[in-house]
C-alpha cells in the first residue's frame, strides 16, 4: 500500500487518515500531482480495513487557492489543433479532474474537510464532494471561476445546491462574490467554526475519532444511502436501504456495540474487506 505523495503528507492513527495539503508556500494551490495524487489516495486508503475515517486539511496559511494557474497553460496547449479533438481532449481532461473529487464521494468512510484561510476556486468543488465540513473564524471561500470568465466544472455547480439552498448557490455561483466562515456556516455549507487552524483540525480529529469507532459496515452503509437519496425519490431511497440491511445487517456489529454500550466501554469492531 502505497502511501508516498509530493503534495500530500499523511498520518494515520486511531483508525483516522489525515491527508494534510503540503504546499503552503503556493497556499496550496491544486497543481498535476494534486490531482493525481488525491484520488489515488483515498482508494488506497479505503482498502486498508483500519482506516475508518479521513480529514483533509492544509498547511500554512490557506486550506486551498484552488487550481494552480500553470494548469491552465498545458490546457491551452490542448485546445490547439484540429478543433474537434481539441474540444475531445478537453472533454476527456475535465471527466478526470472531476474524477479525483468523486473519489471522496466513492470512499465508503466519511470524508471531513477542516477548513481555513483561503477555501476558493477548486477548494469548494473539493469540500462540496466531501460529507462534513469545519472551518476557522478566518476562513473565506468564494466560487472564483466566474472572476476568471468560466463556468466551475468539477463539481461546485452540481453539488453545491444540494449542501445549500439552491437560490443562495446561484447567486454566489453568479457573482464569485467572497463570504466568510460565519456567513458560509448561516447557509449551511459549515457545520461548526472554531477559533484558529489548529482548533479546526483539533475538532476535525476529534469528529473523525468518534466517527471511526462507530461500526465501519454501518457506517458505510448510512453514507452510501444518504447520497443515494440525494438524487432519488424517496421511495426509490427506501428500497435501497431496504436492500442494504436485508444484505449487509448481521447480529455481530448488533451484539458487539450493545454489549459494550451496556459495559459503558468502547466498541472494537472488525474492519472492511475492500478489494
Amino acid at each position: 500500500m502505497s502511501l508516498d505523495s509530493t503534495f500530500f503528507r499523511v498520518e494515520i492513527d486511531a483508525h483516522v487518515a489525515h491527508l494534510v495539503m503540503n504546499r503552503p508556500e503556493k497556499a496550496n494551490a491544486m497543481g498535476p500531482d494534486f490531482w493525481e495524487d488525491l484520488p489515488r489516495l483515498t482508494r488506497t486508503l479505503c482498502t486498508d480495513p483500519e482506516v475508518r475515517a479521513i480529514l483533509i486539511s492544509g498547511e500554512g496559511k490557506h486550506f486551498s487557492s484552488g487550481m494552480d494557474l500553470t494548469a491552465f497553460a498545458g490546457i491551452a496547449d490542448m485546445t490547439k489543433g484540429e478543433p474537434g479533438r481539441a474540444a475531445h481532449a478537453l472533454y476527456q481532461h475535465i471527466l478526470h479532474l472531476q474524477d479525483s473529487f468523486t473519489a471522496l464521494e466513492r470512499a465508503h468512510v466519511p470524508v471531513i474537510c477542516a477548513i481555513h484561510g483561503a477555501c476558493v476556486g477548486g477548494a469548494i468543488d473539493m469540500i462540496t464532494a466531501a460529507d462534513i465540513r469545519l472551518a476557522s473564524e478566518d476562513a473565506y471561500f468564494a466560487v472564483e471561476e466566474i472572476n476568471i470568465g468560466m463556468a466551475a466544472d468539477v463539481g461546485t455547480l452540481q453539488r453545491l445546491p444540494k449542501v445549500i439552498a439552491p437560490g443562495i448557490a446561484k447567486e454566489l455561483c453568479f457573482t464569485g462574490r467572497r463570504f466568510g466562515a460565519a456567513e458560509a456556516k448561516g447557509f449551511g455549507l459549515i457545520n461548526k467554526v472554531h477559533p484558529d487552524r489548529d482548533a479546526v483540525v483539533a475538532a476535525g480529529l476529534a469528529l473523525a475519532r468518534d466517527i471511526a469507532a462507530k461500526s465501519p459496515l454501518a457506517m458505510a452503509g448510512i453514507k452510501r444511502s444518504l447520497n443515494y437519496a440525494v438524487d432519488h425519490p424517496t421511495g426509490d431511497a427506501l428500497e435501497q436501504i431496504a436492500m442494504w440491511n436485508a444484505g449487509m445487517l448481521r447480529p455481530e456489529d448488533l451484539m458487539t456495540a450493545m454489549q459494550a454500550r451496556a459495559a459503558k466501554q468502547e466498541a472494537e469492531f472488525k474492519g472492511l474487506k475492500v478489494g
